[in-house]
């Protein structure tokens, strides 16, 4: 005896009509950069990653016409390019906020309140993980580590950093994004829109004026252990409860005066 599709509870429907083409102005100015991409690569299918940052910046996601026009100036099929799109999550497969807010919650970023944080924003901006605020302003996700636990917990908003974060200030930044109010990182340039950053992450210049000075590399907690590696001995430190500041020791050379 054999069931039907409907009975089984599968739904064949109707098949999906071909992705539609970018405005002809629109693919015009897509290729340009194409080319302009493409170019730095002696294997043009080494240019896949950029150009998919490139149709994410026009759309602020990757469309099945982005993916289209991908496939046409690489020569590859669709499904080679859709393979790749779905593998990596920078890649956004449905339309997304103006800023990407990221809580980390790997291990130590969990540990130090990024559960806590993630939890709290779900709750104040009322969307789930991967979920975008109704006025499209902010898509929440969590994410995992960005090499930056030396300033646990962190928060990234397109890429830049927000560290050491609590509930409370995390809330008051997802609150100045969506009311439109200057928002500064940690480190690092001035927050652009998530289509700015994709066109930056393609290859593209920042073209605003002083971004590029205001980048920076890692933080002082951050080389802290490099200096350490370098036979750089950091001063002896006494430390003090939270609540106080810690003092420098003093030296055995400093000690054993004092005891004369």
């Amino acid at each position: 005896m054999t069931t039907s599709s409907s009975e089984r509870g599968v739904s064949l429907g109707m098949p999906e009509l071909p992705a539609p083409a970018y405005p002809d102005d629109v693919r015009a100015r897509l290729e340009a950069d194409a080319r302009d991409v493409i170019a730095r690569y002696p294997d043009s299918r080494s240019a896949l990653l950029p150009l998919l940052h490139l149709v994410q910046s026009e759309e602020g996601h990757v469309t099945r016409t982005g993916m289209k026009f991908c496939a046409d100036v690489l020569g590859l099929t669709t499904a080679e390019v859709n393979a790749v799109a779905t593998f990596y999550t920078m890649y956004r497969r449905k339309p997304s906020g103006d800023y990407q807010v990221g809580v980390c919650t790997n291990t130590l970023c969990a540990v130090m309140g990024g559960d806590a944080i993630f939890e709290t924003l779900q709750e104040h901006l009322g969307v789930a993980n991967g979920g975008t605020t109704e006025d499209g302003s902010v898509t929440l996700e969590h994410i995992e580590c960005n090499a930056a636990c030396d300033f646990a917990p962190v928060v990234m908003v397109n890429w830049e950093f927000f560290d050491n974060q609590t509930p409370a200030s995390a809330t008051h930044l997802v609150d100045d994004l969506r009311a439109g109010r200057p928002v500064e990182p940690t480190r690092g340039a001035r927050l652009c829109t998530f289509k700015e950053t994709a066109r930056i992450l393609a290859g593209f210049p920042d073209e605003r004026p002083g971004a590029v000075e205001e980048s920076v590399s890692a933080g002082p907690a951050s080389l802290v252990g490099l200096r350490l590696a370098r036979g750089e001995a950091a001063p002896a430190r006494v430390v003090h409860p939270r609540a106080q500041q810690p003092q420098d020791a003093p030296s055995a050379t400093q000690a054993e005066e004092e005891g004369e």
